[in-house]
């Protein structure tokens, strides 16, 4: 087992992580990046990316976060590959330890280990992911003007998804499991005035089918939970909007959260409950969870992380 000692550990390798990694390395910090079990965060199962700011033409979200570790790179950050399985942040200094049996202590860490969309588990679900299924109507609604989608869940999530695909698509499916939708109400309101959407209740759906070659979403199998009864919906895009799961099992002994296990950070901060310990990105952003966001409170949590070793050595 080796021991590594760092001012700053930094924990996940996504545009928060990345963003205060950069920011730390030029305060000359010296921080230590721990990637995680996925390198480069959701992004990196992102295909093609239009709204982050400062490309003209379409980016490939993989090629963004290679940009974004190089230039982290080229300023001081120190990268391990290695996924931590447990932490001891009871006392200063904070342990991490990964599953290679490698330590990681420093007395200030960066949670940045963001979060995943739930899916509905299907095979075929899997087989279009990027290629017409997607989890994030604002990454991708773009790219289905004029034609039919469908949104998948009963929730805020869902609803606020429906309604922004309305933007662009010629048509919109909300299709739940139940008979009544989860959503706020002033959000039900304007999905039932909304003469773009359709609901579809009390179905789930069974397989996504489509084209081989190029993959692309042609219908989606539904099943009637009460009639048991089979149909097809024809549709180009479809949108898993069951919610999202922060990954943050690993600190729940030690950092508040809320009930979905969000970390709860102080207002207009990144600070958690213990003080040396700071959260950036979708760990504390149960709302927006986009790109820009994410690098937005990575750059704080670094600020805030200078600022605070600043203060300990006067």
């Amino acid at each position: 087992m080796q021991e590594y000692r760092s001012k700053v550990i930094i924990l996940g390798s996504g545009p928060a992580g990345l963003s205060a990694a950069i920011y730390c390395s030029r305060a000359n910090l010296q921080p230590l990046l721990i990637h995680g079990i996925q390198p480069g965060g959701q992004m990196t199962i992102t295909t093609d990316v239009e709204n982050y700011p400062g490309f003209e033409d379409v980016i490939q979200g993989p090629w963004l976060m290679e940009q974004m570790q190089k230039q982290a790179q080229k300023v001081g950050t120190k990268f391990i590959n290695d996924n931590i399985s447990s932490v001891d942040f009871s006392q200063k200094p904070f342990k991490c330890f990964g599953d290679s049996g490698n330590k990681y202590v420093s007395d200030i860490i960066i949670i940045s280990t963001g979060a995943q969309a739930s899916w509905l588990g299907l095979d075929s679900e899997e087989k279009y992911k990027g290629f017409g299924v997607s989890a994030c109507a604002t990454c991708d609604g773009f790219f289905f003007k004029e034609k039919n989608v469908a949104v998948i869940g009963g929730g805020n999530t869902a609803v606020e998804e429906a309604l922004y695909l309305t933007n662009h698509a010629r048509k919109v499916t909300l299709i739940h499991r139940r008979n009544e939708l989860r959503a706020e109400k002033i959000l039900q309101e304007r999905l039932y005035n909304n003469d773009k959407i359709e609901i579809i209740w009390d179905t789930v759906v069974e397989e996504v089918i489509g084209s081989e070659n190029p993959l692309s979403v042609e219908k989606i199998k539904l099943k009637n939970l009460l009639t048991q009864d089979t149909t097809y919906l024809n549709i180009s895009g479809l949108f898993i909007a069951i919610g999202h799961i922060p990954n943050t099992g690993l600190f729940k002994d030690f950092i508040k959260m809320d009930n979905a296990g969000y970390i709860i950070t102080k207002p207009d901060s990144t600070k958690t409950n213990i003080d040396g310990i700071f959260a950036a990105g979708d760990v504390q952003d149960s709302i927006f969870r986009q790109a820009v966001t994410a690098a937005g409170t990575g750059c704080m949590a670094a600020l805030e992380v200078g600022k605070k070793i600043a203060e300990e050595k006067k």
